[in-house]
């Protein structure tokens, strides 16, 4: 049997699986992509989660960056910038709005990909901004 080599996710693509992920955003996702805006996209997609956040429901924000981390692995090079630019640069937001014991059960349950990109960032803010 052959095996198909996949097509990397573009910003089209993901924006169909991203409005199958978050049903209660299909209509604003649809709208931000017919105006090109995939930045606003996944930016829509963080304050969703944050709101979940905010309601405690962790293991539910934990799948979501799984399926954000998915995307992400399977992306074109643009998908993965905007992603790690936007998406895991989200996540220190997520920690100051968790209490520890939430953050600590986020990260555990972080996909590798997202935590050695979200170290990174942390290391790259502390020696340039003192953070």
């Amino acid at each position: 049997m052959m095996k198909v080599q996949m097509q990397a996710i573009n910003k089209k693509i993901a924006v169909e699986y991203l409005k199958f992920f978050y049903p209660p955003l299909r209509n604003e996702i649809t709208q931000l992509s017919v105006q090109e805006n995939f930045a606003g996209v996944i930016q829509a997609t963080i304050n969703y989660l944050k709101d979940m956040l905010q309601e405690s429901k962790i293991y539910i924000v934990a799948h979501h960056i799984k399926l954000m981390d998915w995307i992400y692995r399977n992306g074109d090079s643009y998908v993965r910038t905007v992603i790690e630019n936007l998406f895991v640069r989200s996540l220190e937001s997520f920690k100051k709005h968790s209490k520890i014991q939430q953050w600590k059960l986020l990260y555990q349950n972080m996909p590798d990909n997202f935590q050695l990109i979200y170290n990174e960032q942390q290391k790259q803010d502390e020696i340039f901004f003192g953070k």
